[in-house]
């Protein structure tokens, strides 16, 4: 199901976290991986450690707020690995703050790569694909694009418009030949979190999901496969929910 040999998967974000992660996964499955991101010197150590577990890795720098930048990884892509199959659209931030003391700075900080930059890989990746009888997107949305939190209202907006997003490019790619699904993770540990869940406030966040554990990367890997290969051939503007069953949890 998940064989990705032959196939060349660009991922945004990939100098860390769960973009680094979805790296190393789509690689050990044989695809050849572009990883973008804005630092150059994680980049190359990613590449490395893939290379040296017999993978394929090429670093492309890419900031994906701006145009230029993304159509130039593209470019710089496509001139190394030769077809773009699958694009892994991972790169965003996050920023806990009170709504009523949110910055029209902050807002922008949050939405301009989480939703702008999306939607900038998102039609780079299209035009790449279309000429080649099509290709996957999967863009990296969130549970909170369905429901809310305190102090992540610029977030949760931004991954709520994600999710209309995919949807609206689904229909409007479908005669391309490109799929376009999101993959909405709940709660995944990872070294930027691991430290507020082990406080009392992390303890309580975890006792309300269903399954009473957090997620883990790993956990990702089986709809992250699903969604970049021939086994999700006919799904396109699905949203993929991983969170332990957070979503359908008691208000």
């Amino acid at each position: 199901m998940s064989d990705l040999t032959h196939r060349v998967a660009l991922v945004t974000g990939a100098s860390s976290g769960l973009g680094r992660h979805f790296a190393q996964v789509l690689a050990a499955r044989g695809a050849t991986v572009i990883a973008a991101a804005r630092r150059q010197a994680a980049l190359e150590t990613l590449t490395a450690d893939i290379a040296a577990q017999g993978g394929r890795c090429h670093a492309v720098v890419m900031d994906v707020t701006d145009a230029a930048s993304v159509a130039a990884g593209f470019a710089k892509g496509l001139d190394l690995a030769g077809s773009i199959d699958i694009v892994v659209n991972n790169a965003g931030v996050a920023q806990t703050r009170p709504a009523i003391d949110l910055s029209p700075a902050d807002w922008r900080d949050t939405l301009e790569p989480n939703l702008t930059g999306a939607f900038l890989v998102a039609q780079a990746a299209a035009r790449a694909m279309r000429d080649r009888g099509g290709g996957a997107i999967v863009n990296v949305a969130s549970i909170l694009g369905e429901r809310v939190s305190k102090g992540l209202a610029a977030y949760a907006a931004s991954k709520a418009g994600l999710i209309q997003l995919t949807k609206a490019l689904a229909l409007e790619w479908a005669p391309l030949g490109v799929r376009v699904n999101a993959l909405a993770p709940g709660y995944v540990e990872t070294d930027l979190n691991r430290t507020f869940f082990a406080t009392e406030a992390g303890a309580r966040l975890i006792a309300r999901i269903p399954q009473g554990r957090l997620g883990q990367p790993s956990d990702l890997d089986g709809p992250l496969l699903l969604l970049c290969s021939d086994a999700s051939r006919y799904m396109t503007g699905a949203v993929i929910a991983v969170d332990g069953g957070h979503l359908v949890s008691s208000l």
